[in-house]
């Protein structure tokens, strides 16, 4: 009885509609939800980005037992990706922490950060194919050393993100995996992306709880929603144009992201 009263029905139709989003775009639900929660419900964007790690974290282990089933993981990157990304989550976790007595200042910079990481997403959406042709003329083959390297820099580079803003570890990560792994298949490289997301966004959501930036009831809200809404959304993929819905979906995420950094 305690759960059905927890559940706020706003929350979950929200949720729903996100999870539709993801499941049509396979944009991560973190540059969608976090914020809406912010700008539409008013909440705080530690509580916001604490509670979204949390919710992707239950999401994205799903995603990950259908792409495992499947194959479409390569748990070498994955590998390399989380070497960088868990060191680099728990120490942005422990300045999280630290300026945690500080919230106003702490809010408007996690604010910030996710408005530029939310314009980030927006680029990496509408222009991945020219990034991509633009480094293979550039800079052409990597060695194998120097790529694995490079993936673990990225996962570093995630993990600071993904913990200050809950945004990043899909379109950027993507399009980045992409740099570095040309010959590999795109649909290898998105369920590496998304099976390295569960232990990033678990740690950064543990860490968040801990602090003390996780709103349980909206969590519950959040999921009871999403889940079908990534289901029907993934359903229905095959039927939407991709080319009419990604350049919309990377607008709205731009003038949000400017909205909130600026």
């Amino acid at each position: 009885m305690h759960f059905l009263t927890s559940i706020n029905p706003l929350y979950s139709i929200s949720g729903f509609l996100v999870g539709a989003l993801v499941g049509l775009t396979g944009v991560g639900g973190g540059s969608l939800m976090t914020p809406l929660l912010v700008l539409m419900f008013g909440i705080h964007a530690d509580t916001a980005v604490g509670t979204d790690l949390l919710y992707a974290a239950a999401t994205k282990t799903v995603g990950t037992a259908v792409h495992g089933a499947s194959g479409t993981v390569d748990w070498r990157i994955v590998a390399s990706l989380a070497a960088g990304s868990v060191p680099a989550t728990i120490l942005t976790l422990l300045v999280l922490a630290h300026f945690k007595h500080n919230g106003a200042a702490a809010n408007h910079v996690i604010t910030v950060i996710l408005g530029v990481a939310l314009i980030a997403t927006a680029i990496a959406i509408l222009f991945r194919r020219i990034i991509l042709e633009l480094f293979k003329t550039r800079v052409g083959a990597l060695d194998a050393r120097r790529t694995t390297g490079l993936t673990i820099l990225l996962g570093a580079v995630l993990g600071v993100l993904v913990s200050l803003s809950s945004v990043g570890a899909g379109a950027i990560g993507v399009t980045v995996l992409l740099i570095l792994y040309p010959t590999l298949p795109v649909g290898k490289l998105v369920g590496s992306d998304i099976a390295h997301a569960v232990p990033l966004t678990l740690i950064a959501g543990v860490g968040h709880w801990l602090i003390g930036t996780v709103d349980f009831s909206l969590l519950i809200s959040l999921l009871t929603g999403s889940i079908p809404g990534i289901i029907i959304g993934s359903l229905i993929s095959s039927r939407v144009p991709d080319r009419v819905l990604r350049p919309i979906l990377a607008s709205t995420l731009a003038i949000v992201g400017g909205k909130l950094a600026f």
